[in-house]
């Protein structure tokens, strides 16, 4: 009898296992960079670029890209349609440093009424993305709330000329930039030309590596810090720092964002500035 129990167990955790092991983690689309010489405006849509946390919604939780799952209240959750949603946590624009802070938390926050998930894309949706667009749209009109809404999508400009004046537009009212995705597309994870990011300076990631006290004014608190770029290659970020940063920088392995305007021959980024602390150590992924 004994034997026959820890039989039925065994077979239980394994099939509980193999059930885990077939469950795939959801892929991201991610953007690549606009190259007005490899891409033509006419291909794609375009809509503002949110400066929020993605996430993935999978009809039960909110996802990070990390795989963390968010803790929001159940109230956020209930507002959520059954049909999984790719797209951003929001805040409004220059707010992500607010809505990172709200969404890392442990438990349920009441931050969360400042948020709205900003959906882009029908990730099991079949078809091109104009026809899952038009889906989202009607999904929205039968389901939508102040708790989500659909990332608006218009025909992109028809010149480059068209291209820069909106992106100085935007840059002056505080917005990041533009999405460019492209009308054909079927659904896919990963980075590729399916999805285009344009901005009026680039920004990049990079890892936190050592400190450096500062000079003259900054005599007394950090006056850089050295960064590591995926490729290995380090550099220094001396400016883009508030009072409060220099004093409690960015701790070693942090994760940063910066912004630059292109490469030196030696492969490092041309001015770099710091932007904002993107994730540390002990931060859940994003």
């Amino acid at each position: 009898m004994i034997k026959s129990l820890i039989l039925v167990f065994v077979l239980l955790a394994s099939n509980i296992s193999t059930a885990l092991a077939d469950e795939q983690p959801f892929s991201f689309l991610l953007a690549s960079s606009f190259d007005p010489s490899k891409h033509s405006l006419d291909d794609y849509l375009i809509s503002e670029k949110l400066d929020g946390v993605r996430a993935y919604w999978n009809g039960e939780s909110l996802v990070s890209r990390g795989g963390h799952v968010f803790a929001a209240p159940t109230w956020f959750l209930d507002a959520l349609p059954n049909t999984p949603l790719d797209g951003e946590l929001w805040g409004g624009r220059q707010t992500f440093d607010e809505v990172s802070g709200i969404v890392r938390r442990s438990q349920p926050h009441q931050g969360w009424r400042k948020l709205t998930f900003m959906v882009f894309e029908l990730p099991q949706a079949k078809g091109e993305f104009l026809s899952r667009y038009h889906a989202l749209q009607k999904l929205h009109a039968e389901q939508g709330n102040r708790t989500w809404k659909f990332v608006e999508q218009k025909e992109a400009p028809d010149s480059l000329e068209s291209l820069q004046a909106m992106l100085v537009k935007m840059d002056a009212q505080g917005g990041e930039g533009f999405m460019l995705k492209l009308k054909t597309a079927a659904y896919q994870g990963g980075r590729s030309d399916d999805l285009l990011k344009v901005k009026l300076q680039s920004d990049a990631e990079a890892l936190v590596v050592a400190h450096h006290r500062g000079k003259g004014r900054l005599a007394d608190v950090m006056g850089s810090v050295t960064v590591q770029m995926a490729n290995g290659v380090q550099f220094k970020i001396g400016s883009g720092f508030s009072d409060v940063q220099r004093r409690n920088p960015p701790a070693i392995g942090t994760l940063i964002t910066y912004k630059y305007n292109g490469f030196t021959k030696n492969g490092k980024p041309r001015f770099p500035v710091f932007w904002r602390v993107r994730r540390s150590q002990s931060s859940s992924g994003s």
